[in-house]
């Protein structure tokens, strides 16, 4: 007698099949019972949609490389401190349209643009809006203020981080990754649009979108019949 043992049989290659096809429609059904527990994105945000929408037409000229987000979601929390070291987080400009711009003195394009950021401010700023210039130079903490002086800014208020954390923050959410960036911030702290590289931003196109920013701002608050 042969000592050969019978080969051991496994499932049949359509068992398999019918059997991994199962588990993949389980999955499937898990992944899809998980989604439906979810807010979707474009509903976190709806009124920044909205505004991004209606500014579309405006983003032209000097403002022609401001990206609109067709689905906004909320940026991240986001910490730096005021021209007196208190600390101030994002969340302080709830209710409240901000142009967020990251810049550094090192940085030659943000040293140009900030001219036109204070002009912006002093344009347009008020208790709805606001140019919101966070500094984020890590050595020789003096020169920001100096430079502010020097160019002589008298409209905006002086934002740093010291750390720099807070572009890292950006950057890993995909938001930044040069200097400077401007983000077109709403009310809800969801983000309308993103700007990479400087721009003038008293110019004539600059002020009718932030003018139009406002506009649709205050429609939006306006109790509906």
């Amino acid at each position: 007698m042969s000592d050969q043992k019978p080969p051991k049989r496994g499932l049949p290659a359509p068992a398999i099949s019918i059997i991994a096809f199962g588990l993949m429609l389980a999955l499937v059904y898990v992944m899809k019972g998980l989604h439906r527990n979810e807010p979707a994105a474009s509903d976190a945000c709806p009124a920044a949609r909205a505004i991004a929408a209606r500014l579309a037409p405006l983003v032209k000229g000097e403002v022609a490389a401001l990206a609109l987000d067709s689905d906004p979601h909320p940026l991240p929390p986001l910490t730096f401190i005021d021209g007196d070291g208190k600390p101030v987080t994002l969340a302080n400009f709830h209710g409240h349209d901000i142009l967020l711009n990251l810049w550094a003195t090192w940085c030659v394009p943000c040293r140009m643009e900030m001219p036109s950021l204070d002009r912006l401010q002093g344009a347009r700023g008020n208790a709805d809006f606001s140019v919101v210039a966070v500094n984020i130079d890590t050595a020789r903490l003096d020169r920001p203020k100096g430079f502010l002086k020097e160019i002589g800014v008298k409209n905006l208020n002086f934002y740093a981080d010291n750390s720099a954390n807070i572009f890292e923050t950006l950057k890993q959410d995909g938001k930044v990754l040069g200097l400077p960036t401007t983000i077109l911030v709403a009310k809800d702290g969801c983000d309308i649009g993103t700007m990479a590289g400087p721009a003038k931003w008293d110019s004539p196109e600059a002020l009718a979108l932030i003018g139009a920013l406002q506009s649709a701002a205050a429609a939006a608050q306006q109790p509906k019949s």
